[in-house]
């Protein structure tokens, strides 16, 4: 086979191509810190980065989600124990109020404390948070309950009606949504309930409620003759709803708690993946910037060779 000075140049012109475009893909890679800048560089690689960035950002709201939750939480414990705060408050006065010492003017100080008591138990229930009453279900516009200012009247054992001013009721809200529980999800596939409804405070043991509960107390102070009900049997009463509310603080608790442990390790996962995800696609600064530099001696060698191999000839001179 015959070799010539054209079939020369073109074999060097070909060599000389391929050893530009790889420099400018080791530029390229250099300048963005990228092994590749579209699919067609490593499809592969593509692939696998794609799946990666769509774990990272479904884990990052995740993240998102576990942290609204703690605290969602945070502000329902801290409700719970003013809740639990004001329960015990009522607690200690209806205990004081079994002091024969007493006159008409302590047990009037009394109910007076604990009809604002009932109120401040109220607004505890409608506390807020983001725009939501977290005890109000699923449906957390609506106020879960309201607290109503009127005189209540009733009648004692002798037949005599006694009216109790500006006594303080509460009223659960009729809404069908406050029961329902919310859910979030922390990872694929995994779903918390995580929130405390009014009606779960309110009501304990079986059939009963804090609503007349403290209806009775205060109907119980007002009337001479039940008054032992006040240390009696109100008082029991008054210790099973507290110990309704410590159950649930408990609850809460163990919510948080693993909502604690669920950030963690969703923290830990996220920084995995973004490790994996830089191994798959970030260049090796020092091996490209080496690769960079043997290519460049590569390419002045060629045209070193290049010029003494293609010597010109007659024909170029005419030219």
């Amino acid at each position: 086979m015959r070799i010539t000075n054209g079939m020369l140049s073109t074999s060097f012109l070909g060599d000389m191509n391929r050893n530009l475009n790889q420099m400018q893909t080791i530029q390229k890679q250099l300048t963005s810190g990228k092994e590749f800048s579209r699919p067609s560089d490593n499809p592969f690689k593509v692939a696998r980065s794609m799946q990666m960035y769509s774990e990272i950002y479904a884990n990052k709201q995740f993240n998102s989600n576990i942290k609204d939750t703690i605290n969602w939480m945070d502000t329902t414990d801290s409700a719970l124990n003013q809740a639990t705060n004001t329960m015990q408050r009522v607690r200690e006065l209806m205990v004081s109020a079994g002091n024969a010492a007493y006159g008409s003017s302590q047990f009037n100080a009394i109910k007076d404390e604990i009809n604002e008591k009932v109120a401040e138990f109220g607004q505890i229930l409608n506390t807020s948070f983001d725009g939501k009453y977290i005890f109000g279900g699923t449906d957390g516009t609506i106020k879960p309950i309201t607290v109503s200012t009127s005189d209540m009247n009733f009648i004692d054992k002798d037949g005599k009606t006694i009216t109790i001013k500006d006594a303080n009721k509460l009223e659960p809200v009729t809404n069908p949504n406050v029961k329902n529980k919310l859910e979030v999800e922390i990872s694929p596939g995994v779903k918390v309930e995580y929130n405390v409804n009014a009606s779960e405070i309110t009501e304990y043991d079986t059939g009963k409620n804090m609503t007349t509960l403290f209806e009775n107390i205060l109907k119980h102070l007002s009337d001479n003759s039940q008054k032992g009900e006040v240390t009696g049997s109100d008082l029991k009463e008054m210790d099973s709803a507290i110990n309704k509310l410590l159950e649930l603080s408990s609850k809460v608790g163990t919510v948080q708690n693993r909502m604690e442990s669920s950030k963690a390790l969703n923290e830990e996962q996220n920084f995995n993946m973004t490790e994996i995800l830089s191994a798959n696609e970030d260049i090796d600064l020092v091996e490209k910037t080496m690769e960079f530099a043997t290519m460049q001696t590569i390419y002045m060698a060629s045209l070193q060779t290049s010029a003494k191999v293609l010597q010109p000839s007659l024909i170029d001179y005419l030219r």
